[in-house]
């Protein structure tokens, strides 16, 4: 997992990621191999209970370099979206939430990236969007999310305009949770982190689990599901120590995975 492109730090039940290739952390073989080594190797590890993704410098992520895009041809085209969409789906069906720390603009694959958190707390001022079309080739990969994030109308927007949106304007489309001044940011992502972690461990995984399959199926499976989870829970021992906190007026003591 070592590598320079992508930095990794720990503390208790939570890896701090960081794209570490300021100071706009664009997107080429490396940082994507590195990306996806990264997240493969949290995923085999229980004692993870989630991880915050962010990037060094000025930028969360400003996209694909274009001298990358500029040698492809249609075989090195195909490879390289598909050791991408690896990587970020890498980070989108993680068995732990991930949240995405939006330090700067996320675009492009950077925004794809951002999309495949499952939380998003942008600074005040970040520029969000999906210029490919602008460069000749379409969005992909996590864009797909779009339609059913934001609705087809604002979806289209984003893809075939190429035009970025503001934080601000993010935030009322629903494509991140929080934007908070760029000195806040720390703090306001730490405030989501703990809200995670008072959840159970194995609960909040599985329920990790369910918002990813939930997206890949119809609603009729998708219940059918949940209610598997639901009973898997209660052999984990977590519902009953819930509850008698509750009762208790006490905190839980979850056990660690």
């Amino acid at each position: 997992m070592a590598s320079s492109l992508v930095r990794v730090e720990r503390a208790t039940g939570v890896a701090r990621v960081t794209l570490n290739q300021p100071p706009l952390n664009l997107v080429d073989p490396g940082l994507i191999d590195a990306l996806a080594d990264t997240f493969a190797h949290l995923a085999g590890e229980p004692s993870v209970r989630l991880a915050v993704l962010t990037g060094s410098g000025r930028a969360f992520c400003a996209g694909m370099n274009v001298h990358v895009l500029r040698a492809l041809d249609v075989s090195g085209a195909k490879a390289l979206i598909t050791r991408l969409q690896r990587a970020i789906g890498l980070v989108h069906a993680a068995p732990f939430p991930v949240v995405g720390a939006v330090n700067g603009a996320a675009l492009g694959a950077g925004f794809e990236l951002a999309l495949a958190c499952d939380l998003r707390v942008a600074v005040s001022g970040a520029l969000l969007g999906l210029p490919e079309v602008r460069v000749g080739v379409p969005s992909v990969i996590e864009a797909a999310l779009l339609p059913s994030m934001v609705g087809s109308g604002r979806a289209a927007e984003l893809l075939l305009s190429g035009e970025p949106v503001t934080a601000d304007e993010a935030l009322a489309w629903g494509l991140v949770n929080r934007v908070v001044p760029a000195a806040e940011l720390e703090d306001a992502v730490e405030r989501v982190v703990d809200t995670v972690l008072a959840g159970g461990p194995s609960a909040v995984r599985l329920q990790k689990e369910l918002i990813v399959r939930w997206r890949q199926t119809d609603l009729a499976t998708a219940v059918q599901l949940g209610i598997n989870a639901f009973a898997t829970a209660y052999a984990t021992g977590e519902p009953q120590e819930g509850a008698a906190a509750f009762v208790e007026k006490r905190p839980a003591r979850w056990r660690r995975l």
